[in-house]
């Protein structure tokens, strides 16, 4: 996201992946190691100093319910998904999962943009596994698990 300024996103203060994509689609991709350390600051983007372009996309799916989510997270890997991460209790989330019934799933609501990476079962509680960027020193190592129930947050809300 913090490279696709010029396509209408803005960095830390918003933004949505479809525009993300579309700087992909443009430019290219670099690797982690190639483009260097995340820093969560706006204006930075330092793949304009990177000519090692290890991936390009066609396109993408929006991805429209939570069966066709697990389907997606099966056969093709992570999955960008935009959730509501507005709340104190998602701010100071350290483990079990993650369930607020204040929590927005409809699309006005969604604030943020993670990864989900899996799902699973704890204690009978269905769940999302979702990799977020504020480092690994918040969460469980920077992962959250979110209840699949009622749609918590919004994560099948608008994946793609």
């Amino acid at each position: 996201m913090d490279c696709s300024w010029n396509d209408g996103n803005n960095g830390c203060d918003g933004g949505e992946d479809f525009r993300a994509y579309h700087y992909i689609q443009a430019h290219g991709l670099a690797s982690d190691e190639a483009y260097g350390s995340y820093l969560g600051q706006d204006g930075i983007c330092h793949d304009t100093k990177v000519n090692k372009t290890i991936a390009t996309i066609k396109g993408y799916v929006n991805v429209t319910t939570e069966e066709d989510l697990r389907k997606a997270l099966a056969h093709e890997g992570p999955i960008s998904v935009s959730i509501d991460a507005s709340h104190k209790s998602f701010s100071f989330y350290s483990n079990g999962v993650y369930y607020d019934p204040k929590c927005r799933n409809d699309t006005d609501g969604l604030d943020h943009s993670v990864l989900a990476v899996g799902y699973g079962v704890q204690n009978g509680q269905q769940y999302w596994l979702v990799k977020n960027s504020w480092s690994t020193y918040w969460g469980n190592d920077g992962y959250v698990l979110i209840s699949q129930k009622d749609n918590n947050c919004g994560v099948a809300t608008q994946a793609t």
